[in-house]
């Protein structure tokens, strides 16, 4: 084999296990250093806010991140604080509708099985006893293997639900040490920042240095513009479920648009979660004008979601649509819901390497510097 071929052989399947090492070390890395990593990217979003405290209010720098950390905290537990506000209102006021509406709900159950379901059962059971013995045999023993199966599979539900309890109790003490943990590791990178992207810089050389900066320069670019986005389309989901609720005067119009907005980050099924068990119900009841306005509400909102998703995030992020879009739908195919996110983060990092040249440099190295 030509000499030149082979040491480009040797040198591509250096990289690719250099790029394998990584992935590998990173993934089972992330599972013990999480909590720091979570206070890396806090001290990374909060970072031009702590520069606004020490070089423009001209605070000491520990005195600027601890300012900085206690505003966002004083910010997330305001929002909490509104939000649950409104839920105890809103949960006071269905503690008053809710009993109603299940009435209403057991009177129309009632009515089923007294027009629908008890004639349709003695039809059935007159049906069977015209059958023949070994008709009627093999029928009820088909009916009990299908209740053995049902009963086994929720013994089987219920045993693992229960199994699961201590998992779900046990997750808060460790969520309390995690966000302690991560609130330090906030606190201590955000104070030495400086210091250790210097030391950081020395450590590359030059060239991976620049490279670096380019590439972290621009995921902080696109890390911003995806959360940016992402309030955007819960902002406008909220706006319009809100305008859409004032119209139809539902009650407690602001607490339901809030808790829907809120819900709506979770994508594609967000809306529909609140809305299509609303809408069966006032069709059950007799609300059928309040359905169908409910019905027209939800379409518009899903529509405008599957709409302004890709674009909002292409021009927030700097991506072409219709490659956002490719990444979305890539993302939920291979990873589902998490996908969603995924997807076009890892869009995001493939163009901010391509953007520093980081892949020219390495197809550089495997062809060899005398070629082109």
């Amino acid at each position: 084999m030509n000499q030149t071929y082979l040491d480009r052989t040797f040198r591509l399947l250096f990289v690719i296990l250099l790029a394998v090492v990584a992935i590998v070390s990173i993934f089972y890395l992330s599972k013990i250093t999480y909590p720091f990593i979570i206070g890396f990217l806090i001290a990374f979003i909060m970072n031009p806010l702590v520069n606004f405290f020490q070089y423009t209010c001209k605070l000491p720098r520990t005195f600027a991140v601890v300012l900085s950390i206690l505003i966002i905290l004083s910010l997330f537990a305001g929002l909490i604080t509104l939000l649950i506000a409104e839920i105890v209102a809103g949960a006071a006021y269905l503690a008053d509708v809710v009993p109603k509406h299940i009435d209403t709900l057991i009177e129309y159950v009632e009515n089923i099985f007294t027009a629908q379901i008890i004639p349709f059962y003695n039809k059935i059971a007159s049906l069977f006893n015209n059958l023949e013995t070994g008709q009627q045999d093999t029928i009820i023993a088909n009916i009990k293997n299908v209740g053995e199966q049902v009963g086994t599979k929720m013994g089987d539900f219920i045993q693992t639900f229960f199994q699961k309890i201590p998992i779900i109790l046990s997750w808060f003490p460790n969520a309390a040490s995690v966000l302690i943990f991560s609130l330090l590791a906030t606190f201590f990178i955000s104070k030495d920042w400086t210091r250790l992207a210097a030391k950081f810089g020395k450590i590359l050389p030059s060239r991976v240095h620049r490279s670096s900066k380019t590439v972290f320069f621009d995921l902080k670019k696109a890390l911003l513009g995806f959360i940016k986005a992402q309030l955007t389309l819960v902002s406008i989901t909220t706006v319009i479920i809100l305008i859409g609720l004032l119209i139809l005067r539902v009650d407690y119009a602001i607490t339901i648009a809030l808790i829907t907005g809120i819900v709506d980050i979770i994508p594609y099924l967000g809306t529909g979660l609140i809305f299509i068990p609303w809408i069966i119900y006032e069709m059950i009841t007799g609300q059928t004008g309040l359905a169908i306005g409910l019905a027209v509400l939800y379409i518009i909102v899903l529509v405008q979601r599957q709409i302004m998703e890709p674009k909002i995030l292409s021009t927030s992020i700097g991506l072409d649509p219709l490659a956002t879009l490719i990444a979305l739908f890539v993302g939920f195919k291979l990873m589902g819901f998490l996908g969603l996110i995924i997807g076009p983060v890892t869009l995001v990092i493939i163009s901010t390497l391509n953007k520093a040249n980081v892949f020219h440099d390495i197809w550089k190295y495997i062809v060899g510097k005398n070629n082109t």
